[in-house]
């Protein structure tokens, strides 16, 4: 048994004094599967948040948007986090500026 455990040893000793360009190999799979992330996940991720933050910033009174919830409405009033939402006749909620998901084209409650 002793004689599988010195090779072993031995072995090891050998592989610990590689050179410098055979650990930068090993970190390179590392590095492209970070880039991977980067463009694939992150990026995307950030230029949906930047234009979400912009249009949410844009809303105006009158504007139809959908809510995170899924309503559909009108904007009748609007403050500095909250916005007024008409959904009906006598029916008007009051929903954060960030629960709207999408900005509808005007007259999409009419022909709904």
């Amino acid at each position: 048994m002793s004689f599988f455990i010195s090779d072993a040893m031995a072995e090891g000793a050998a592989a610990a004094g590689g050179s410098a360009g055979s650990s930068m190999m090993g970190l390179l799979p590392l590095v492209l599967i970070f880039a991977l992330f980067y463009f694939m996940l992150i990026r995307p991720q950030a230029k949906r948040a930047k234009e979400h933050k912009g249009m949410v910033a844009t809303l105006a009174k009158g504007d139809e948007i959908v809510t995170q919830g899924g309503l559909l409405g009108k904007i009748t009033e609007v403050s500095d986090s909250f916005l007024s939402v008409k959904i009906a006749d006598d029916v008007v909620v009051k929903v954060q500026r960030q629960a709207v998901t999408t900005l509808m084209p005007k007259g999409t409650i009419k022909s709904g």
